[in-house]
């Protein structure tokens, strides 16, 4: 059969050689490709189309979608994942509403599933063997939508298989600090049972926390005092209120980084270079299994010991106590023990991200991504169709316009469906990977909508801080779904606002950490990002996300009933992001305004001086050069916005712009340094990688700081303080450095 090898081998090549020439291709603009006479070309951002593409933007299309979109589950991999990458394929070649071009490139991947006949169990179990409880194996079927065949069990994704069975102890979060505060209680961890819940640390950690104290295997249910305001009666729940049923249970990957897991700095190619399975990094190190909070209750409320921190305290209706083992008077006998039997397995399957691609008529070589996750853990509505829902009536209402003939955007357009990402954000990952060079060097900004509504009340926005005024831009011209007379960005600024030094009370801008696609494309490439989502009044509720989060629960009348009934919110979410990409990718100047970093830099550096000034002082290392550094950078940034604004009242030469645009793109890049963490993959940002110091200043810096604090003088740790400080006052003088006119060098 080896000749079956080998032709799958030419069949990869080709499609990826296909990929390669759809991306390249932009960068030759051809004579048969040019617009008809009339048609806008977008030299510059033309009102009439986007207040033309606003109009068009149907609620009830964005609801019809979703409809579609979460009929079925669709699990990464699955035959219902392929075939709405088929339908995504069907509506972008469509002759009347479709792009350019529409590929669907496929990655071999390993992913993580349970067993189908060996289903993952958790147990009670009496002193002689005897089965006396057992957690529910799959959610209560509410709805009928909860008990189709197709529908994943609970599990926690790339946890390996085992059948650990010992005292069960509750562990709260299952923090570091959580497990150290049990052994100071005085309390043996060595071969028990954890119970934890979840939030505090990522899913993967609470396992990794759990191991290095000798527990042998985890629990992680949802509390409702963490997602439900502290309901958890079957009345007041779904389906009689959004909240999270009994027998819901949040599924998720457990995997440490992101990123097919085999291939790390790699495309999932053929011809690519795979990790040994058995000897990955970042898979939980110990049996991990997710459980309801009905069944968490049970557990929970017999058991015995020590009572908890009130800050460990739930809403299980009970004194949380921690065990070990459980009390003589309650449901089991005292030494009764549990057993978690996983039985999970790894394996290589293909998942697609689907491309649409609008060419550019002027800059073609430029590109504005627009993506968004297609699998989801069940039926997956909220997470991720709402995005989706709003991925293809913003595409299928450009796509008309194109079609028409009556506008082609100045840059490139790619909208991208990516595969996997529940996994670890593997498709878009994949897909850095593959295009390093390319993106970096052409791509103009990433829109991210991943969960496009979360509920109802308000925009919520992530980003670099160039990306802020574009935003910010989009916002105050699009009115507030319900509110009369009120912009998106007036009702924004009521829930989360900020005081700036430079424009007085604004709207947060949140960062962006690793929650979704975003990730590899900020930390890995460099690119500015962003992410666009609706969600909840905060002073209504603690939820620390929606309630179904990844249950079986998030289904379409799910969203239909509570979460956005009229869909409103999703039709003002894809005005945002619809008017976000268009003025990035029709402006004449890229609408990315560089000033806004000298804020951040500035605020990172007030922390540093005033939290870790004296510290460095006496390890004499000086602050002075980073001072220098940030001034540097704020000089340039004010110096390049006077020769846009100069520029802008001007009829600037066409080369002229292009270099001012280059600038502008290319400032979020001169913050990577790939030798700054070497201990966190794909993490080279300086300014945004994972912060574990308790001083919110730059990262690095924080993170060093924190690890010296008790070592003596002249320490290896006291090196690494300055050594992350080198490093970033040579990303923050290159940043100064792009920033400056091209012809000084």
């Amino acid at each position: 059969m080896q000749w079956v090898k080998v032709l799958g081998g030419l069949v990869g090549a080709s499609a990826l050689l296909g990929l390669g020439i759809i991306l390249g291709h932009f960068a030759i603009p051809k004579g048969a490709d040019a617009p008809a006479p009339g048609v806008s070309v977008s030299q510059d951002l033309d009102l009439e189309i986007l207040e033309t593409v606003m109009k068009q933007l149907d609620a009830s299309k964005i609801r019809e979608n979703l409809r579609e979109l979460s009929r079925e589950p669709h699990l990464a991999s699955s035959p219902r994942d392929e075939a709405l990458a088929q339908l995504l394929l069907h509506r972008w070649r469509d002759p009347e509403s479709g792009l350019d071009a529409a590929e669907a490139p496929t990655y071999e991947v390993l992913l993580s599933f349970p067993s189908r006949e060996r289903p993952n169990r958790v147990a009670v179990v009496g002193p002689t063997g005897t089965i006396l409880f057992s957690c529910r194996q799959s959610e209560q079927n509410l709805t009928g939508e909860q008990g189709g065949p197709d529908v994943v069990p609970p599990y926690a994704a790339y946890a390996p298989p085992g059948t650990p069975q010992g005292l069960l102890v509750y562990a709260n979060r299952g923090t570091e600090e959580d497990f150290m505060e049990l052994q100071t209680q005085g309390i043996r961890l060595e071969g028990t049972i954890a119970l934890t819940r979840y939030g505090g640390t990522g899913r993967g950690a609470k396992a990794v926390n759990a191991a290095k104290h000798g527990v042998a295997g985890v629990l992680v249910y949802t509390d409702p005092a963490d997602i439900n305001d502290g309901h958890s009666s079957a009345s007041q729940t779904f389906p009689n209120s959004w909240r999270l049923p009994p027998s819901g249970v949040e599924r998720g990957s457990y995997y440490e980084y992101f990123g097919d897991p085999l291939t790390p700095y790699l495309p999932a190619n053929p011809s690519s270079f795979r990790l040994n399975p058995d000897t990955v990094p970042g898979f939980p190190p110990i049996p991990t299994q997710p459980i309801g909070f009905e069944d968490a209750k049970i557990l929970l409320c017999n058991l015995q010991g020590t009572l908890a921190p009130a800050a460990w305290q739930g809403a299980l209706g009970c004194d949380y106590k921690l065990g070990p083992g459980f009390r003589p008077d309650g449901d089991f006998p005292a030494d009764s023990q549990v057993n978690v039997s996983v039985h999970n397995r790894l394996e290589l399957r293909n998942s697609s991200n689907v491309l649409g691609i609008i060419r550019g008529a002027v800059e073609p070589d430029r590109y504005v991504l627009y993506g968004n996750h297609r699998d989801s853990w069940v039926h997956g509505a909220v997470d991720p169709s709402s995005g989706t829902a709003v991925l293809l009536e913003l595409s299928r209402v450009l796509g008309t316009l194109l079609k028409k003939g009556t506008w082609r955007p100045r840059r490139s357009i790619v909208f991208a469906s990516w595969g996997a990402e529940e996994f670890g954000l593997i498709g878009s990952t994949e897909f850095t990977e593959e295009f390093f060079s390319k993106l970096q060097e052409r791509t103009v900004a990433y829109i991210n909508v991943d969960i496009s509504v979360f509920a109802n009340a308000t925009l919520r926005a992530q980003g670099t801080p160039p990306v802020q005024s574009v935003i910010f831009s989009a916002a105050k011209q699009i009115p507030a779904p319900g509110l009369d007379g009120l912009s998106i960005y007036d009702n924004w600024i009521r829930y989360f606002n900020r005081s700036s030094t430079a424009y007085g009370l604004v709207p947060s801008l949140g960062s962006l950490g690793a929650g979704s696609d975003y990730a590899p494309f900020i930390h890995f490439l460099g690119i500015s990002s962003m992410d666009i989502a609706y969600t909840y009044d905060r002073s209504k509720t603690s939820a620390r996300i929606y309630p179904t989060y990844h249950t079986a629960f998030d289904t379409f009348g799910y969203v239909d009933k509570f979460v956005d009934p009229g869909f409103s919110s999703h039709q003002a979410v894809a005005r945002t992001a619809g008017s976000v990409l268009l003025r990035l990718s029709d402006s004449l100047f890229l609408p990315l305004n560089v000033s806004d970093y000298g804020e951040t830099l500035r605020n990172f550096l007030q922390a540093a001086q005033r939290d870790l000034g004296v510290l460095l002082e006496q390890h004499s290392i000086s602050l002075g050069p980073l001072v220098t550094a940030v001034e540097k950078f704020e000089g340039a940034a004010a110096a390049l916005g006077q020769h846009v604004s100069a520029l802008q009242k001007d009829t600037p030469d066409p080369l002229q712009v292009r270099m001012l645009n280059d600038q502008l793109m290319l400032l979020e890049r001169t913050f990577l340094n790939p030798r700054a963490f070497p201990e966190e993959r794909y993490y080279s940002h300086v300014l945004w990688a994972p912060r574990t110091g308790s001083v919110a200043t730059f990262p690095g810096l924080a993170n060093a700081c924190s690890r010296a604090m008790n070592t003596s003088l002249g320490s290896a740790a006291w090196a690494e303080v300055q050594r992350q400080l080198s490093i970033l006052v040579v990303a923050l003088e290159g940043a100064a450095a792009t920033l400056r006119p091209v012809a000084d060098l």
